[in-house]
């Protein structure tokens, strides 16, 4: 495995903080593969992440969008553990989980659904109109001028 130095980057440029963090993030090694998961691209501003969920239920799970993090967590409630008796044999990992994903800017939270132990989180990037590309009409630049001093 290669290791790569950031120092430099560092050193060189501003507000790019966060990037570099998740460049280092990327770098210590893989993520944890509890509980898995699925980003997909369903339109062309559309996401959704998919993370499955055996064995519990929606009080169970929470998901919380901050910022540019979405948390998705599981509890599992320790009384009904002790109602179903002895387990010769768990395949189901059903143990405390939080899954952390970096949202891009302008990605917000549309909804969360539960269905057959799939839970399934809407993400939506809406871009405001201020940042949206725009036309700019070429023209006498005199015009506008004489327009400013009026």
């Amino acid at each position: 495995m290669r290791t790569f130095d950031l120092a430099p980057l560092y050193r060189s440029t501003v507000g790019f903080d966060r990037l570099f963090s998740l460049l280092d993030q990327g770098m210590d090694g893989a993520a944890p593969g509890y509980p898995p998961y699925n980003i997909e691209r369903t339109g062309d501003n559309d996401y959704r992440v998919t993370v499955a969920v055996a064995g519990f239920n929606e009080p169970e799970l929470s998901v919380v969008a901050k910022e540019n993090t979405l948390t998705i967590r599981g509890e599992k409630n320790a009384k009904e553990e002790e109602k179903r008796g002895d387990v010769l044999y768990q395949g189901i990992a059903a143990r405390t989980f939080e899954r952390v994903f970096q949202l891009a800017d302008f990605v917000q939270v549309k909804g969360a659904s539960l269905e057959n132990g799939l839970l399934h989180v809407d993400l939506i990037r809406e871009i405001p109109e201020a940042k949206k590309p725009r036309s700019i009409p070429i023209g006498n630049s005199k015009i506008i001028e004489n327009k400013k001093a009026a």
